[in-house]
């Protein structure tokens, strides 16, 4: 398969307030963001035209953003009405939406004082991060990075800082023929995978765990809410690593990700079953749905 480079493409980018042609979306070289990791962004999913929970995820971008000190020039309504506008420019219903925030090339100081704050958002047609796999289950590695103590860094901002330790574990994952790897966080407890959240189904009841040191997704707490509007039992806790090997499913819930079985990780196995299937198949109803069903589910 034939890959596209991200900046060798058609279509339109929306830039500081205005659509520009896509490969005309270069910020410089010396821009803050790149060099100290001072940039917030999101991940969104449209489906049939609309954008799933996009004020949920335009008002955690600024959240972000004020998390690493700086402020979002544009308001909510305004950042909404782009992430719709980028979609339509460029021709999509169903597709995955990126907004990023960064601080620009005025001054390249640790300190990020006196730089502009940018914001840009893309949109594309990307299917499910899994592909087919998704159904029958994902094999999963072990990350040898952890997510870390939110003493050391902001964890709950969707920040690029925080991600490179899961790029290098996915990398690595990818290179041992596995499509994921399991990250602990700094205590040896269950984490996430290195860019979704993770479900264990053990006695039936639906565990996952709470969310310290990583985000607590959006699509994770949709998920939940699903689980519960079915009357599955809903355990968020603390979960040690050994309590995998109690699990008789495991599932994966973030945009990207949607919700995806676990059929390995390492050298423990696993089956989808009911619980699994009935969260995918209710997931895909409500994405699909009214966004008044939405708020029926999520509140």
């Amino acid at each position: 398969m034939t890959l596209v480079p991200f900046d060798d493409r058609d279509g339109w980018i929306w830039w500081n307030g205005a659509l520009v042609p896509w490969r005309d979306a270069t910020p410089h070289v010396l821009s803050h963001g790149l060099h100290y990791a001072s940039a917030v962004f999101e991940g969104e999913r449209a489906y049939g035209g609309t954008i799933f929970r996009l004020r949920d995820h335009t008002e955690r971008l600024r959240a972000s953003a004020r998390i690493l000190g700086f402020e979002i020039p544009w308001p909510a309504d305004r950042i909404d009405a782009a992430c719709r506008q980028v979609l339509n420019a460029n021709g999509l219903t169903d597709g995955y939406v990126r907004p990023i925030a960064w601080l620009g090339s005025e001054a390249l100081g640790i300190s990020p004082i006196g730089n502009a704050v940018h914001l840009a958002i893309a949109a594309w047609a990307w299917p499910n991060y899994y592909g087919d796999a998704r159904m029958r289950g994902i094999r999963m590695g072990q990350a040898a990075w952890k997510r870390p103590s939110p003493e050391t860094m902001p964890t709950m901002a969707k920040c690029t800082g925080v991600y490179t330790i899961g790029s290098m574990s996915k990398r690595r994952a990818e290179e041992e023929g596995y499509s994921d790897a399991l990250m602990l966080d700094w205590r040896d407890r269950v984490a996430e995978t290195t860019s979704a959240n993770i479900f264990l189904v053990i006695d039936n009841a639906v565990h996952t765990p709470v969310p310290e040191g990583f985000l607590d997704g959006i699509t994770r707490r949709t998920v939940m809410a699903l689980a519960r509007r079915r009357q599955m039992t809903v355990i968020e806790r603390p979960i040690e690593a050994a309590e995998i090997t109690s699990a008789s499913e495991v599932f994966l819930a973030g945009t990207a990700a949607e919700v995806t079985a676990v059929r390995e990780i390492g050298p423990h196995r696993y089956t989808p079953g009911q619980i699994t299937e009935t969260l995918m198949r209710d997931y895909e109803t409500l994405v699909r749905g009214a966004e008044s069903d939405v708020a029926r589910v999520v509140g």
